[in-house]
């Protein structure tokens, strides 16, 4: 799992979707029209279904390991995301993560349940699973957030054991970058992925999780969207759910899973709802997407999917020509 490079040679990547063990993309091109994910509005799904942000096969093949024997799909979104904070060549999660400007690996991470119960971490250090921790202020306590050194102190008396984030691998390209960037707290010029996983079981019930070590080379205690319920995660059980990825900044702005959750209860599909909070953030004033990326998928009460991100936008606008055109393609597959 490559950290992608939003903003190398004026390329955007767009966000990928992995459903049950099944993995597709959406890669940019100057030569070709958009790939747009299929979407049957008649379709009936096959529960249990699993969608993630970006190419984790292995993640979603344990989360459907997970449900297919009768798990939960809370179980399911949280050991899924395990795998890839334990994932070392990752570098975007967990272990291995690339770290702040002063060499600090910081994660971030939800979760939230059938029940609108929700549990977050902010700024945990030296813990590989985020995700658990946040479960964990979900289960045994009172409040929805800890940040920081209390979420060290809470996840190490909660049985989580201490260790060193920073691998040699990025511990290098930490060194390299200081030389190149000159420390320049410059938004989004460096690579930023977060692992978003939503699951609904065969009893039709649907949790989320989203875990990080967020944007590379960030200032010192910046934090994104990924741990903010709302931003980064919402679940309403009645509806359905939806997470982010990408320049989280943008994200908090518009409040924007919780922006398509609501957006399908009032009756529009996964696939429009995202289309829709894409089109929340490029079409403000003076807004430059072209310099960003975000992405999201949604998942509803049918096991319907959807999935959209600010390059697909501008390839619609690219190449439209007067014309709304669905491309077919691969990019919406169901195992």
């Amino acid at each position: 799992m490559k950290r992608r490079h939003f903003i190398k040679n004026a390329s955007l990547t767009g966000v990928g979707i992995a459903i049950g063990a099944t993995v597709s993309s959406c890669r940019n091109s100057s030569e070709e029209k958009p790939i747009l994910p299929k979407h049957n509005q008649n379709s009936k799904a096959i529960l249990p279904v699993v969608v993630a942000t970006w190419h984790v096969e292995e993640a979603t093949a344990k989360a459907m390991e997970v449900l297919k024997a009768g798990g939960n799909a809370l179980d399911a979104v949280e050991q899924g995301c395990m795998v890839e904070e334990a994932n070392e060549k990752g570098q975007s999660v967990g272990k291995g993560g690339l770290p702040d400007r002063e060499g600090n690996v910081t994660l971030d991470a939800c979760i939230m349940d059938k029940h609108g119960n929700c549990g977050a971490v902010v700024y945990l250090k030296d813990i590989t699973h985020a995700v658990s921790v946040a479960r964990k202020v979900m289960e045994d306590t009172p409040h929805v957030m800890l940040a920081g050194e209390g979420a060290k102190q809470f996840a190490v008396s909660s049985g989580f054991k201490p260790e060193d984030l920073l691998t040699e691998a990025s511990k290098k390209a930490w060194e390299k970058w200081k030389v190149e960037a000159k420390y320049k707290p410059i938004i989004n010029i460096e690579n930023h992925d977060t692992i978003g996983m939503l699951a609904i079981d065969k009893n039709g019930d649907i949790s989320g999780a989203c875990t990080t070590s967020g944007l590379a080379y960030k200032m010192a205690g910046r934090v994104g969207d990924s741990p903010i319920i709302g931003s980064g995660l919402f679940i309403d059980n009645e509806v359905g759910g939806a997470v982010a990825t990408g320049l989280g900044e943008e994200v908090v702005k518009t409040v924007g899973s919780f922006l398509i959750v609501e957006l399908m209860r009032q009756g529009k599909s996964p696939q429009e709802a995202c289309e829709e909070a894409i089109g929340r953030i490029v079409n403000k004033p003076g807004k430059d997407y072209k310099d960003f990326q975000v992405g999201y998928i949604a998942l509803n009460k049918k096991g319907e999917t959807g999935c959209y991100s600010i390059h697909q936008w501008f390839s619609m606008t690219k190449f439209q020509d007067g014309v709304n055109e669905q491309i077919q393609s691969d990019f919406y597959n169901k195992a």
